[in-house]
């Protein structure tokens, strides 16, 4: 049977500058504070919030980029929803280079997808804390905006 979803929300997170951590055991570490930005989909729609979320970015030595995200939602309603996610960038070296540059660089040219986890106690919006998401995305000037879908 083949796998089905639906469009839960477009997320757009916006970013800090970057801090270097550098190299680690783990990695070259790169850490990206969130700055705010806002979801908005059929079922939910908000804001993200400025004091709690950051990207945990590693740099392994495949040249892939794996993401550790914790992000905090404020639901239109105030409902508060815990979004956490990790996932993987892929990119050439080249695409990589634009990225690092800033460059708006179209989506298609790398692959970027995460897999998106929720925590609430809202009643309003506990059926989250009940389902499995995936996302697909790219960076945007200022931040990344990814397009997160619920599989049924």
């Amino acid at each position: 049977m083949p796998l089905q979803s639906q469009r839960l929300f477009t997320l757009f997170i916006m970013l800090h500058p970057m801090l270097e951590l550098g190299p680690t055991p783990a990695g070259d570490r790169r850490i990206f504070p969130v700055s705010g930005g806002h979801f908005e989909g059929e079922r939910l729609r908000g804001e993200v919030s400025p004091l709690i979320g950051s990207d945990l970015l590693l740099a392994r030595a495949d040249g892939t980029f794996q993401q550790d995200v914790r992000l905090l939602l404020t639901a239109d309603d105030g409902g508060l929803i815990l979004m956490t996610y990790r996932g993987v960038r892929r990119a050439s070296q080249a695409v990589s280079e634009r990225i690092a540059r800033g460059e708006m660089v179209d989506p298609s040219e790398y692959y970027l997808r995460t897999t998106p986890y929720f925590e609430t106690a809202a009643p309003a919006h506990a059926w989250l804390n009940g389902i499995v998401t995936v996302a697909k995305g790219g960076r945007r000037p200022g931040g990344v905006e990814y397009e997160v879908f619920e599989i049924l």
